[in-house]
């Protein structure tokens, strides 16, 4: 993706990334974990405040700190390589509110042309899955790369 995002650190397995989110709050640092789910071949997408008391994550809280897009764009592109690593994988996303699930829905519209040159892209609508499409809610999202 072409979007503007912070640099990030990952290790071999892609499915930890780190990075700062610089704004009127200060250096904030954040994490991006991808876990797997119960089905093997789905992992869960999470991102939030790193906490360093407890060495956690917190997907709670409301940082405000005027960077969203820059957030979200460095979110969408750990994607690129964590598919590259895990190529038959899905990535399962939701929001930790109906909020959160709304901004990320605007995000994957805002940019769905792009996202689905690389991804499939389906959304979760009353306990049933369809392709994503502009101008519906949806209470979560998968994802999968295109193999070529």
């Amino acid at each position: 993706m072409k979007l503007i995002r912070y640099e990030y650190q990952t290790e071999g397995n892609a499915e930890l990334f780190k990075f700062t989110s610089i704004g009127p709050k200060g250096r904030i640092k954040k994490l991006i974990v991808y876990s797997q789910m119960l089905q093997e071949d789905i992992y869960n997408l999470a991102f939030g405040d790193y906490v360093e008391e407890t060495d956690t994550m917190n997907d709670a809280i409301a940082t405000n700190n005027n960077d969203s897009k820059k957030v979200l764009a460095t979110v969408a592109s750990t994607l690129y390589l964590f598919t590259e690593k895990h190529p038959d994988c899905w990535v399962y996303a939701t929001g930790s509110n109906d909020a959160r699930t709304r901004l990320y829905r605007m995000g994957i519209t805002a940019n769905l042309e792009e996202i689905m040159e690389d991804f499939e892209v389906w959304g979760l609508r009353n306990s049933v899955w369809y392709e994503f499409e502009k101008r519906n809610e949806y209470e979560a999202f998968l994802v999968k790369r295109k193999l070529y």
